[in-house]
């Protein structure tokens, strides 16, 4: 099951004299990613680099910000993915501090920066919800009702005309089970809404 972070955590490394900033925390896409990432620069105007990981689907990032190539981004990317990860972004700022380290060096200290960070950090399990729609006869709007409710689904719509609409949302791993339920206590009564959904599978890429 894909974890997300319940609150922001950080770390500090301080190797050959440069010093390392990690952060890893929730953020729902890449828009607010870079937002954050655009804070950091402003809040760390005399920084060397500013390199961050996104692990957010189609939206995924690996970015170096000037460190040699897959130094930095790629590695810190690759600690997210291990940990099952989804919606988490992690920032390393770096300090240059006069001693080069070397590709190995710098894969270990972003590696590092990340993982510790990581260490601290509380994983919840991401509940994702959907939508769902479907008609009933009036006499069975009750009987809907209390299915709906007894699943933990919120009600965002209920239209009446010449039959009764009923639109909701619930998390999506109960939808299965649900619909079983309702089929069964309606004899078939009930008439599902159908909808199509695309899932995006662009892999990691800098902007």
């Amino acid at each position: 099951m894909p974890l997300t972070l319940a609150a922001p955590v950080h770390s500090e490394l301080l190797i050959k004299k440069s010093r390392f900033l990690g952060c890893v925390q929730a953020v729902p896409d890449r828009a607010a990613a870079q937002q954050i990432v655009a804070g950091l620069r402003a809040e760390h105007p005399t920084a060397t680099h500013v390199c961050w990981a996104l692990l957010a689907g189609g939206q995924s990032a690996a970015v170096d910000d000037g460190e040699p190539s897959g130094t930095a981004g790629r590695p810190m990317l690759e600690v997210l993915r291990r940990q099952d990860l989804e919606g988490v972004l992690a920032t390393v700022v770096r300090y240059y501090g006069g001693v080069q380290l070397g590709a190995g060096g710098l894969v270990r200290a972003y590696t590092d920066s990340v993982a510790q960070a990581l260490l601290l950090a509380d994983k919840v399990p991401i509940t994702r919800r959907c939508t769902a729609g479907c008609r009933v006869p009036y006499a069975l709007e009750g009987q809907l009702r209390r299915e709906l409710e007894a699943a933990a689904a919120t009600l965002l719509d209920v239209a009446h005309g010449d039959d009764v609409h009923v639109t909701f949302d619930v998390q999506d791993t109960a939808l299965p089970a649900l619909q079983h339920r309702l089929n069964e206590a309606t004899h078939g009564r009930i008439a599902w809404d159908t909808t199509e959904g695309t899932v995006d599978t662009e892999d990691a890429r800098e902007p």
